[in-house]
């Protein structure tokens, strides 16, 4: 792209230029990758609403728990079983309970764990807490009972004596409460408030997943039963299930839809082994005072089930500029057909592929190489061989003996009207390819062998210092000079033929001028680079004439002092 250095290019409109390839076997490819990206990009536009704007859901949640539970001490209502949120949008229902009844401060045995079982009053440090124990240690070792000693703590007396959660749950009954969620949503982009309670709700239905899909009362047995587990079981240690709602909304007039859709899953680790308290509890105590005075309290261990409601969702509406973004990036997908199609050209030019003419065809059509602009290249053109060579070496020996790359050139026209004057029309078309290398009816004498450098093969070149003048018109020994082809002696060396081109680069040229010389000598170059590497004007930069055709248009055209300038090896 050109740098923006004036309005004009600012302006500027560029675009690319494309080779059509006429082939059934590339373009049925071509139209079998379009058609299966077109189904993909529609299948994705409708399945996933692509052309709608997305919006995430806020939400609130209420709930409230109904049932009443008999054991054999007791009754259990609603005020018992729930125990205030643990969490945000949760709720905790009790199905088993540890009780101490009647505790006061005071010192008494410590439990028997581990570290508190002794034998003397030097087993117990006074003062000493453990994170396991019930108290602070007085340093005395007492009876816990008749078998076992313990270190006396000052604690709630008497501590706790019961570690295992009874079996089955107090309240396995618990599965026949009902819970009602209330959940309100909103979508701020689009101003859009719902709930999960419709207006023709009734009180008297149960969730179930087939008949009432929508009801938002729940059967906490069918909710474990939902997440595949057993509620009699998951009651003896606790446990905690989620509640999902998920509000996936279509807010489009012609398809408008927004209800929740309920799932449940069990959200801890039910295989923890007893180390790693398995389930869920927690302690709380009820304080009261005798009348003495005296404080008492009951500790309660509760194991429950905790219900931790989970809500998510979005929604969309239609927009137009959502639309747009999506066919812009599905257009991308079209380039797979090219890139795909690009590949199977171009493979034939891996060496695990094998080669193949008619993909060697269609890549010499599409692609060209273009070397990087490097000081150190060069391209030179002998007359036994039809391509050009690449050089892209620092020379530390004759040109002539540097191997390169080979490049395939475009023959220019030299046959037109527009390059020749009309006068030599008629000795252009009788030269003819078959005399194009054939020598004059007038020879020249070789170069005495003593002054032949030794990377001559045509017996013109003359010594040179540079390494890259040291080069010849022929690869190999045992040819003519094409100085000596009647081709060399009309199309570079024609006098009237550089004049007219010079006037027809400056009709106003004085042919009188005393430079006219070096103007002719240039354009014979010009006319030797043209007629030898082609019409591409990237190899005429940096071609290199043979020292022997260089020569012999100085001898046609000299310098009036004798002195040339040379190959310029710019950098």
């Amino acid at each position: 792209m050109p740098a923006c250095c004036s309005l004009r290019n600012v302006c500027e409109y560029e675009t690319s230029k494309v080779v059509r390839i006429q082939s059934v076997y590339y373009g049925s490819i071509k139209w079998a990758i379009h058609s299966v990206v077109l189904l993909y990009v529609c299948i994705v536009l409708i399945a996933d609403k692509r052309y709608q704007k997305r919006d995430a859901v806020i939400s609130s949640v209420h709930t409230k728990v109904k049932g009443v539970a008999q054991t054999e001490q007791r009754i259990y209502d609603t005020a018992e079983y729930t125990i205030p949120m643990q969490g945000i949008d949760s709720f905790f229902v009790v199905t088993n309970i540890i009780t101490t009844e009647n505790q006061i401060q005071g010192p008494c045995p410590e439990f028997p764990i581990a570290k508190a079982i002794c034998s003397t009053d030097r087993s117990c440090a006074k003062g000493r807490m453990d994170p396991q124990s019930n108290g602070i240690q007085t340093g005395r070792c007492v009876k816990y009972n008749a078998t076992v000693k313990t270190c006396e703590v000052t604690a709630w007396c008497p501590v706790e004596s019961i570690k295992s959660a009874p079996k089955p749950a107090i309240l396995r009954s618990a599965e026949n409460f009902t819970v009602l969620i209330k959940n309100n949503i909103h979508f701020p982009k689009f101003n859009y408030t719902t709930r999960n309670i419709s207006p023709e709700f009734n009180v008297s239905c149960t969730y179930n997943k087939i008949s009432s899909p929508y009801c938002p009362i729940f059967r906490l047995g069918e909710i474990l039963q939902e997440a595949g587990e057993n509620f009699s079981e998951v009651a003896v240690q606790g446990g905690i299930v989620g509640i999902e709602i998920n509000w996936d909304c279509n807010l489009d007039q012609w398809l408008h839809r927004c209800s929740p859709k309920y799932g449940f899953r069990r959200l801890d680790d039910k295989k923890a082994n007893e180390a790693l308290y398995p389930g869920y509890n927690f302690r709380f105590a009820k304080y009261y005072k005798q009348a003495n005075g005296r404080e008492e309290r009951t500790l309660i261990k509760a194991y429950g089930i905790r219900f931790d409601i989970l809500v998510f969702g979005t929604a969309g509406r239609f927009n137009f500029f959502e639309l747009l973004v999506y066919i812009g990036s599905a257009l991308s997908y079209f380039g797979l057909a090219q890139l795909f199609v690009d590949f199977l050209i171009t493979s034939y030019t891996f060496p695990c592929f094998k080669s193949n003419p008619v993909k060697e065809y269609y890549y010499r059509k599409k692609c060209e190489s273009v070397p990087g602009p490097r000081w150190t290249l060069l391209y030179v053109a002998y007359v036994d061989e039809p391509h050009v060579v690449m050089i892209d070496k620092l020379l530390r020996t004759s040109l002539q003996k540097i191997k390169g790359e080979i490049i395939h050139r475009r023959s220019g026209d030299f046959t037109g009207s527009a390059r020749l004057p009309p006068r030599h029309l008629d000795e252009a078309a009788a030269l003819g390819n078959a005399q194009e290398l054939q020598p004059l009816q007038k020879k020249e004498d070789a170069a005495p062998h003593d002054q032949r450098p030794s990377w001559c093969c045509c017996g013109k070149c003359r010594p040179a210092q540079p390494y890259w003048e040291q080069l010849c018109c022929r690869r190999k020994d045992g040819g003519a000079c094409i100085t000596t082809s009647a081709l060399f002696e009309q199309l570079v060396l024609s006098r009237s033929a550089l004049e007219f081109i010079l006037l027809y680069q400056d009709p106003l040229l004085d042919l009188k001028a005393e430079a006219l010389n070096k103007q002719l000598r240039h354009t014979a170059y010009k006319q030797y680079i043209r007629w030898r590497f082609g019409e591409d004007s990237s190899l005429a930069k940096r071609a290199v004439l043979p020292n022997c055709c260089r020569w012999k248009i100085r001898e046609a055209f000299p310098s009036g002092d004798g002195q040339y300038t040379g190959f310029r090896k710019k950098k």
